[in-house]
């Protein structure tokens, strides 16, 4: 992944504009039809992690010839995509590639985008299992239980393998996040038996952050407040994690903090010690595949049958159960290589 990484263009990522689009290419991709119009809708368009999603679904763009457009909305909740999505389909676009800000509340809008023959791939984030049939297949980071184990890995060696352990989400509503937290519960109490919740359960630890700073920062006071021993703090949300970093030093407080961070924007926390440790995958390679899927998809050349398998670039992906293709293990930013990857995402 190191070296993946070290091809995409060291300029920083920036802030997300409501809607942005890219001129097709006039290079085409055997198997992909050209001038395909291609909506590519985040959960929130003012999150850094989006705009970097965004960059590699616009390559991808490029590649295949598309039009595409980066709009949504500006809170991460169901009912503002839904809005969207109603404009994806008066405006008669071929295809959406959305990451889900609810796994369910955006469902009957995704139905009736396909009914008006849209084709819809979610990607970062999913529709709940039992509506999967709304979408042709979702592209994913990684398996759920490997995200959660590994921050709960994460946060054991900040904190010695010895104390309580709170959780900073963003939504309730919020599959990734949800599936990510249930692997985490067992896991904890299985592998590290000086270790526990604060609430005694993981889903009674967990406090959320709605993906907004100002949310998130007043819940990570409200865990010092209930649980003024907590030892460590797994906020596995990029605006969850920052929020985190900034209060803990300006309350230059003991708890410690790991999660799913974007290393531009926690550079700084990293490189000065209050935080030692996050991870994420590459939500630019998460974009990129995500609109491949979803071109082939359109024209016929992709099924998106669990056992098939498509092309993105160079790199072939294969379809799992319940129609989720993973992109790999999240990787982790220390001081060792922060300088790195600040400058690419």
């Amino acid at each position: 992944m190191i070296k993946k990484l070290a091809k995409v263009a060291a300029a920083a990522i920036v802030g997300a504009l409501v809607a942005t689009a890219v001129t097709p290419a006039s290079a085409a991709v055997p198997g992909i039809k050209t001038g395909l119009k291609i909506a590519i809708m985040p959960k929130a368009v003012n999150i850094g992690y989006f705009t970097a999603w965004d960059k590699g679904a616009q390559k991808a763009c490029k590649e295949i010839g598309a039009k595409c457009t980066y709009l949504g909305p500006t809170e991460a909740t169901g009912p503002a995509q839904v809005q969207f999505i109603n404009k994806v389909i008066q405006q008669k676009y071929d295809v959406l590639v959305i990451s889900a800000a609810d796994q369910n509340a955006i469902v009957p809008s995704l139905k009736k985008a396909k009914a008006a023959g849209i084709t819809v791939v979610t990607s970062d984030a999913d529709v709940a299992a039992a509506s999967a049939s709304s979408r042709v297949v979702s592209v994913l980071p990684a398996a759920s239980d490997r995200i959660g184990t590994a921050e709960v890995d994460w946060i054991a060696e900040a904190v010695g393998k010895k104390g309580s352990i709170a959780v900073l989400s963003a939504s309730a509503t919020a599959a990734n996040q949800n599936a990510w937290i249930a692997a985490m519960g067992p896991y904890l109490t299985k592998k590290y038996p000086n270790m526990s919740w604060v609430g005694g359960t993981v889903e009674k630890s967990t406090f959320y952050g709605d993906d907004d700073a100002t949310k998130s920062t007043a819940q990570f006071a409200a865990i010092l407040s209930q649980y003024p021993d907590v030892a460590g703090i797994i906020s596995p949300t990029t605006v969850g994690v920052l929020a985190a970093a900034i209060e803990k030093k300006a309350k230059n407080a003991k708890v410690k903090v790991t999660g799913l961070g974007l290393p531009s924007q926690m550079a700084p926390y990293i490189e000065d010690g209050t935080v030692e440790k996050v991870g994420l995958w590459n939500p630019i390679d998460l974009g990129y595949v995500a609109v491949y899927a979803a071109a082939r998809a359109e024209s016929g050349t992709f099924k998106g049958t669990v056992g098939s398998s498509f092309l993105a670039g160079k790199k072939t992906y294969k379809v799992t159960k319940g129609g989720v293709v993973f992109l790999g293990d999240p990787f982790t930013f220390t001081k060792s290589n922060i300088a790195t990857f600040k400058a690419i995402y």
